[in-house]
């Protein structure tokens, strides 16, 4: 098991603060980090990679799709150029040693045009990510899908559907990540949920309902710790949340007050309470 953290807690970017703070995370027990890629052409992959070796990081990716890209359109340009951009992106990732690139990879977010998805809508992304399958392999890049809540996204909402989206893509590099924050507003029951997407699972996002310190919220975080050690999950485990006042990035998350303190005890005081409830489920 891995424990990560989403640099999104302090920044809108990988900047010089995020880098300056690596040690530290370190210090503080985290394994690695999780950086925002959205783009190839500015990503400080070189940068990066020297950063996180440095303070002995490892590093994932979360991405979202921006400049009006998207894999279900039915402009089937649109979609050319989608599957462009991931495989840039999974290009760009391999070099920086970034080995999982994950997020909502089938339309922007946001993106609610007021009714249910169509069969086509489903059939593109299935296709669009089939068509990533090679690019991933030579690679080594895994991706790993994730369902948001219904205020986020019309299209993939559940672990039900996301099992279902991934069993039909059938790569071994492509998977779901399912994240807690989503599950409590989608699932009956979250631990359910993980299993649900069973063996599909390639990431896990550790997000208190409010974004705030995991473990200080509703989460039903025993069960959860518990249905990841049945399934021999040993992926990552990482948190997820974001700054205060980053502008774009924290309205774009709904981040309207400061959540706990500060941001970083998010971060800092989280990390030791997933520890203890993975280590009293049974893993590290």
């Amino acid at each position: 098991m891995k424990f990560g953290v989403n640099t999104f807690i302090w920044s809108a970017t990988y900047d010089q603060a995020v880098e300056d703070l690596l040690p530290r995370i370190k210090e503080k027990g985290f394994d690695g980090i999780e950086v925002p890629l959205f783009r190839a052409a500015d990503f400080p992959g070189a940068r990066l990679r020297r950063a996180a070796e440095a303070s002995d990081l490892e590093c994932n990716a979360c991405a979202v799709l921006v400049d009006g890209l998207s894999l279900i359109t039915d402009d089937a340009g649109i979609r050319r150029r989608t599957i462009s951009h991931l495989r840039d992106l999974i290009h760009t990732a391999a070099e920086a040693n970034i080995r999982l690139l994950a997020g909502p990879l089938y339309s922007p977010v946001g993106y609610l045009p007021g009714r249910r998805r169509t069969a086509d809508e489903w059939k593109w992304a299935v296709e669009g990510h089939q068509a990533l399958g090679d690019t991933l392999a030579a690679n080594n890049v895994t991706i790993a899908i994730e369902p948001l809540n219904r205020f986020e996204t019309f299209f993939l909402n559940t672990a039900a559907d996301a099992a279902a989206l991934a069993e039909q893509i059938n790569h071994p590099n492509v998977g779901i990540l399912f994240d807690t924050f989503h599950a409590n507003i989608e699932e009956k029951d979250i631990a359910a949920g993980y299993r649900t997407v069973g063996k599909h699972l390639k990431h896990v996002h550790t997000c208190e309902n409010d974004r705030g310190i995991p473990g200080s919220g509703h989460v039903e975080w025993a069960s959860v710790f518990q249905a990841l050690r049945d399934m021999k999950y040993d992926g990552w485990l990482t948190i997820e949340s974001f700054g205060f006042a980053l502008g774009d990035l924290s309205s774009a998350a709904a981040i309207w007050r400061d959540i706990e303190a500060t941001p970083e005890s998010i971060a800092f005081e989280g990390v030791k309470f997933v520890k203890q409830g993975m280590a009293a489920a049974g893993g590290r």
